[in-house]
């Protein structure tokens, strides 16, 4: 009896080792399609509350994005062993001192646009006559007249309607500027709670440090992008309203201002940027294309060094997005929070994508957003902070 007790044990050990165990699904793996319906109700869900919380949420992302761009100032302070209540006012008068210059620069020639608002549209709608003349003399297959009714027609072509809609995108600009005081105060408290966020990280996980260098790893990643773009936008706004004095254009120090504010939207930003620029040497020249295409080429010259040469070489293949993304991304914090969404359309995108990369089970998201596929690379020990290297 022993023998065959002893046989059975063998036959079943060695049955159970060699062949694999079973994997029983759980539920959301058997019904796929409900999974799907859920993770669609959840965005719906999420987009839903950033739009319905525009009010709330968009001078918050704007506090962060700032006290992002501070984050290194006063960490230098803490470090040198500053108070934190001395190290914040030190951030704050630096951010406050930044932004009164660059108010204040801007005001000035945004009084002055809108006074020169109805001459421009007076400009423009001669050069429209006169454009739509020529193409009518230049064919016998139009009347007199015909170009004209064919744009008022479809109304296209407008000049009122294409200078309104610059002074009222100029006007909801310097309208957020009255929310300023509530964005600077939001700032006050972030910066505040980052000086004792790391220990409550600390004393929330223990010994296990590995989400402390998660949220370290994305807080540094977002502070190089941030950092990084806000230097070439500087400088690349900088250059074009130099280049726009050099064309002797009016409102030079606006049309750099301009530059500045909409590099922050790599590719489409550059385009919408040298619109204005284009049109008043139009206006200001009679209709010179000569002037226009020589200003267009000093805007093609200074976003192609910064976008496809400097600003890849600082950052580096990781914190790039596809073309594609960019657009899309435009368009759905355009639609969400309006034209200051528009504006920070691929910084908050890019914040996304970079905590995604530092997520595992998400990173994949984070590679379909990426400008370059990746080169899978093996996770030792499973490290949920490695990330991807990317193709050159």
């Amino acid at each position: 009896m022993a023998e065959v007790w002893s046989h059975a044990y063998h036959s079943v050990h060695l049955r159970t080792n060699s062949t694999p165990s079973t994997v029983i699904p759980n539920s959301t793996e058997q019904t796929p399609g409900a999974r799907f319906l859920v993770v669609a109700a959840a965005a719906v869900v999420i987009v839903w509350g950033l739009r319905y919380l525009q009010p709330i949420l968009l001078p918050f992302s704007l506090a962060v994005f700032l006290s992002v761009l501070a984050l290194p100032v006063l960490g230098g302070l803490r470090n040198r062993g500053v108070p934190s209540w001395i190290a914040i006012g030190v951030s704050m008068s630096m951010v406050v001192g930044i932004f009164a210059l660059f108010i204040l620069t801007a005001s000035a020639s945004f009084t002055d646009f809108q006074e020169a608002l109805p001459r421009y549209q007076d400009g423009f709608q001669q050069l429209r006559m006169e454009w739509t003349a020529a193409i009518e003399t230049s064919t016998n297959l139009l009347q007199p007249g015909d170009v004209n009714a064919f744009l008022e027609a479809i109304n296209l072509y407008d000049p009122a309607r294409i200078f309104d809609i610059a002074g009222t995108t100029l006007g909801r600009a310097a309208s957020f500027v009255g929310q300023g005081l509530l964005v600077l105060l939001i700032m006050v408290f972030v910066l505040a709670e980052a000086t004792v966020f790391p220990k409550k990280l600390e004393a929330i996980l223990g010994d296990g440090v590995t989400g402390e260098e998660r949220m370290r790893t994305v807080v540094s990643e977002v502070q190089q992008y941030l950092g990084i773009k806000t230097l070439v936008s500087l400088a690349t706004g900088l250059l074009i309203g130099t280049w726009c004095w050099a064309m002797e254009l009016d409102f030079a120090v606006l049309l750099g201002v301009i530059a500045f504010a909409l590099n922050y939207i790599p590719t489409v930003g550059s385009i919408i940027a040298s619109v204005p620029a284009i049109a008043l040497s139009l206006i200001l020249t009679g209709g010179s294309f000569t002037h226009a295409i020589v200003v267009a080429s000093g805007y093609v010259v200074v976003n192609t060094v910064f976008g496809n040469f400097i600003e890849p070489s600082l950052m580096g293949r990781r914190l790039g997005l596809s073309t594609l993304v960019v657009i899309l991304s435009l368009l759905f914090w355009g639609w969400t929070w309006g034209p200051l969404g528009a504006l920070l359309s691929v910084p908050l995108t890019m914040i996304v994508k970079i905590s995604l990369e530092n997520t595992r089970d998400l990173r994949w998201i984070a590679q379909l957003l990426d400008k370059q596929p990746a080169i899978p690379t093996p996770e030792a020990g499973g490290d949920a902070s490695s990330a991807p290297v990317h193709s050159g």
